[in-house]
């Protein structure tokens, strides 16, 4: 989604890594995220999922781990494009919970954005509502209720290889 928008927008496209954190026993369910320098945002549901202080600081530990393992595979030889002054779209292909979203626009806006839009085509109305806050515009075609997973608004949802970011990283806008 972010190669489509950079394109037409003859923007240039970078990627924020962030993880989320994975609840005991159910990694797809997230009860919160972590960015690149350590900065963690963590639910309110994250004790009821049995996330205990100890299992999020290992948690946090191994997806700081996979972060550098990206990092260092995504984009070796140069920095992050410079956001400053300028308007940065954070572009995701849905919220479920918005933890990673959240994560994502704290990381950018650290980085002194002008304007930081955060940019989906479905999200649950909740996970709006966590990160209108943490950005400057907020732009979602889709908040439909019933909402559960991402995945049931696609007809085909696979997991975006290491390989196909490389790629989409090295191709010229």
């Amino acid at each position: 989604m972010g190669v489509v928008l950079a394109r037409r927008l003859r923007g240039e496209l970078d990627v924020v890594m962030v993880r989320k954190l994975r609840a005991p026993g159910a990694p797809e369910y997230a009860v919160g995220a972590v960015d690149e320098t350590g900065w963690t945002y963590v639910t309110p549901q994250a004790a009821g999922a049995g996330a205990t202080p100890e299992y999020l600081e290992e948690e946090k530990r191994r997806q700081l781990l996979e972060m550098r393992r990206r990092r260092m595979l995504y984009t070796p030889t140069r920095a992050s494009i410079p956001v400053e002054g300028r308007t940065a779209i954070v572009v995701d292909d849905g919220l479920a919970t918005g933890a990673t979203m959240l994560a994502a626009l704290h990381a950018v806006r650290e980085r002194k954005p002008v304007c930081l839009v955060c940019a989906v085509p479905v999200a649950s109305a909740e996970s709006l509502e966590l990160v209108r806050p943490f950005a400057d515009e907020v732009v979602c075609i889709a908040a439909p209720a019933g909402f559960a997973a991402v995945g049931q608004f696609y007809q085909s949802f696979p997991q975006v290889e290491d390989a196909e970011v490389v790629d989409m990283l090295r191709a010229p806008p």
